[in-house]
């Protein structure tokens, strides 16, 4: 291997100096800073550009942002939790989010500075804290592969820890953590409160002997960690999501004033509506739709939307919004939201309610008869929602069957809207954004928090309107500030990778789908393949390969553009009240555009990298602990059914074996490989198939299977299946892709084994 070192100025270093050289400087890693670094210029720089495309389609580079790195590491700026100490003391850290299917999340050396000369001021962070931190490779190889410096503390520890509680024999109890990283503690009788065995609690962490366990004190009981309702408060704790607004912060919210009619025009007389799901809360939007009285743009339309205004209430730097970015965003679970925003701001001041007024920042558009924007302008108003309708009544006025509150509104409203959503719809249909088929499941509760019912909510052509004029309400906000030029954080969409995409392309020759190789890939190459496949047994299949050769969608103020939507420029600004980017993008066209007061500052400007790393993990936190709580509630519901026999269908292949969805419920289950049969069961990547080496009988991603429910596990939203369906013939396994295999029912089993982890 090359010196890495040794940098020869001017000519392309070979591809191991290249790899040597991101590993070492992560921060220093996209390809402008590459080129500079080695003195490119010209035609070295295409070349450069050729020899890192290689590098990322073999799979030794990945791209995050517009930096890259190597597979499975960590991008130069991340949000870090601070877990435990070294043998020396000194602090070790670990990603804040993980992938399920990344493995092992690395371990990060905390450098504290010992310098008193330096004149970076790095915050003292200590043990239970998140930060957000820059990474750099650690080159003590005996030590973790990264090491850190913290830029911000993003939340300190708050002593608190949740647990279940376990009464002991000789008096007293321990909590029994429920987070896999959490430590057990012991609770002393006198500090029990009301807790009994097998509940879940909240305790504070007391400061303990040097030897033993850590003692606690029952600081509250959530509830029986049987019930449903203590289910969300896991995820909510085990993720470390806020969800205790400090005194501070509710105080502000109390003192906020009704907005004045200051720097606003008054639209007052607009009859804007909003439209959204039947149990909202708060209301961020409100749109109207009207012909175009201009001679230049026959048949054409003016659609506005009107966006809460946030940035009013919310100031840079301001108790209030500093605990909103330290949430990132509002947290959906079946029986409960934790909001970004305290409930005087989000669901009264901020709220479009009906007939009372309410600023906004509106921007109006115009398009022309064949979907195409002609134009768009920003307005910082006063208005007064005409109404608020659900989804379905606004669908059923148009359908013919009008309610006493919707029938009024038919003609001057919503039936202008519909026009001006066919007009927007041939823009749409032209420019072509990719089209999965994959329907959201709803858990619907029962007044005491079990589960009633899992149901798939009808598409109504009314939310495609409403997700229609907000998409062009968020790429009217991108163009505005970057014709001003003003920073920005931009929601971002990267293309598949070329390695993602040779696997597709694999997948799909065994179906006889054809996929193009190499050039350009766009959003509507994949509706090809979609379309394909459509009214055929491998329609779920294909769409669900579709979907895992996506690229991950993350903020950043760099532009990458949108791949999913086929959109140049795109930016998050119709959801400021559940969102922290919507607010930043706010506050960037209140500068901008000179509106008043609440606009972005140029020291926030400074800081939109960390900001968008920060929400960014945020966001991964919040769908990962709406996602396990729905795994928890569906394997609580299911527990008291273990030996029942379900339809499945196969959703996920790896070589330990299969995860099984059941569609009645949208749950996933695992079945061991080892319990598949006594063949020796191959795994088959380019297929999704594990594939029996004697017989050829297989399962692939998409087969429709029985199962029998061998096993239920509420805390950890395990479900583990016994395969009832005997495999399809499917020949040889192709082993060039994995070779690894693993023993059917001849091999010995493990007892105890608990269902692996969820993908």
């Amino acid at each position: 291997m090359g010196d890495p070192n040794v940098i020869v100025h001017g000519v392309v270093p070979p591809r191991d100096i290249l790899l040597q050289f991101i590993s070492d400087n992560p921060d220093r890693a996209s390809k402008r800073e590459i080129a500079k670094a080695f003195g490119l210029k010209g035609d070295t720089r295409v070349e450069l550009k050729d020899v890192l495309r290689d590098l990322e389609d073999e799979g030794l580079l990945q791209k995050s942002r517009k930096a890259l790195m190597r597979p499975g590491g960590l991008p130069p700026r991340t949000v870090l939790d601070i877990t435990t100490r070294s043998k020396d003391g000194e602090l070790i850290a670990r990603p804040a989010e993980w992938p399920d299917d990344g493995g092992v999340a690395p371990a990060v050396l905390i450098r504290q500075s010992s310098d008193n000369r330096s004149k970076s001021k790095t915050p003292a962070a200590g043990l239970g804290d998140r930060v957000l931190a820059k990474i750099f490779p650690n080159k003590d190889r005996s030590g973790p592969a990264y090491t850190a410096r913290v830029v911000k503390i993003v939340d300190k520890h708050r002593n608190a820890s949740l647990g279940v509680i376990r009464m002991m024999p000789e008096g007293g109890a321990r909590l029994m953590p429920i987070d896999r990283r959490g430590e057990e503690m012991q609770i002393s009788a006198s500090d029990l409160g009301d807790a009994k065995d097998g509940d879940l609690i909240e305790a504070d962490v007391l400061r303990g002997n040097r030897f033993g366990l850590t003692r606690a004190k029952v600081l509250s009981v959530v509830g029986s960690v049987a019930s449903e309702k203590a289910i969300s408060m896991i995820a909510i704790y085990s993720h470390g999501i806020p969800h205790i607004f400090p005194k501070q912060v509710l105080d502000e919210a109390e003192d906020a004033k009704h907005a004045s009619m200051t720097k606003r025009e008054d639209w007052r007389h607009v009859p804007l509506v909003t439209i959204d799901p039947a149990d909202a809360k708060d209301h961020d939007d409100a749109v109207y739709a009207e012909p175009d009285p201009s001679p230049d743009n026959p048949d054409g339309i003016i659609v506005t939307v009107a966006i809460a205004d946030v940035s009013y209430y919310v100031k840079t730097g301001s108790p209030l919004d500093r605990e909103a970015l330290q949430r990132g965003n509002s947290v959906y679970f079946p029986d409960r939201v934790v909001p970004m925003l305290p409930e005087r701001i989000s669901n009264n001041l901020c709220s479009l309610r009906e007939g009372e007024d309410r600023p906004a920042l509106a921007v109006r558009m115009v398009f022309s008869k064949d979907g195409k924007k002609a134009g768009h302008t920003f307005h910082r108003i006063m208005m007064k929602s005409a109404a608020k309708l659900s989804y379905q009544q606004a669908q059923a006025a148009i359908d013919g069957k009008p309610d006493d509150k919707s029938k009024p509104l038919l003609d001057p409203i919503l039936k202008p809207l519909w026009h001006a959503y066919a007009i927007m719809k041939r823009g749409r249909d032209r420019r072509q954004p990719l089209e999965l088929d994959m329907p959201e499941r709803k858990i619907l509760l029962k007044p005491d928090g079990t589960v009633d019912k899992v149901v798939i909510p009808e598409r109504l052509d009314a939310h495609k309107l409403i997700e229609e004029m907000m998409i062009q309400a968020n790429v009217a906000a991108a163009e505005t500030l970057e014709k001003q030029r003003q920073p920005l954080i931009y929601r971002v969409h990267d293309a598949p990778s070329l390695a993602k995409q040779e696997i597709l392309r694999e997948f799909l020759a065994m179906l006889g789908i054809p996929m193009a190789k190499g050039g350009q890939v766009r959003a509507n190459s994949f509706n090809g393949i979609l379309a394909k496949a459509e009214d055929t047994p491998h329609q779920v299949m294909v769409n669900e390969m579709v979907l895992r050769s996506q690229s991950q969608a993350v903020y950043s103020p760099d532009n990458l553009g949108h791949f999913g939507l086929n959109l140049m420029k795109y930016a998050h600004f119709t959801s400021p009240i559940r969102r922290y980017a919507d607010l930043i993008v706010h506050r960037a066209l209140v500068r901008a555009l000179g509106l008043g007061e609440g606009g972005l500052s140029p020291e926030e400007e400074t800081q939109l990298d960390d900001i968008a790393a920060e929400i960014s993990t945020f966001e991964r936190r919040a769908m990962a602990a709406e996602r396990e709580t729905i795994n928890r509630l569906i394997a609580h519901h299911l527990a008291e059914r273990v030996g029942q026999e379900f339809e499945g269908r196969v959703s996920g292949v790896t070589k330990a074996g299969l995860f099984v969805t059941l569609p009645t419920y949208g749950a996933d289950g695992f079945v061991p490989v080892s319990t598949l049969g006594s063949d020796y069961f191959v795994y088959d990547e380019a297929r999704q198939a594990l594939i029996g080496e004697r017989h050829g009988l297989g399962y692939q991603l998409g087969d429709s299977v029985d199962v029998r429910l061998a096993e239920a596990i509420p805390l950890a939203g395990a479900l583990r299946f016994e395969m009832l369906s005997e495999g399809q013939k499917m020949g040889v396994a192709m082993r060039s892709f994995h070779k690894s295999g693993r023993r059917g029912r001849s091999a010995p089993k493990r007892p105890g084994t608990r269902p692996p982890r969820r993908r």
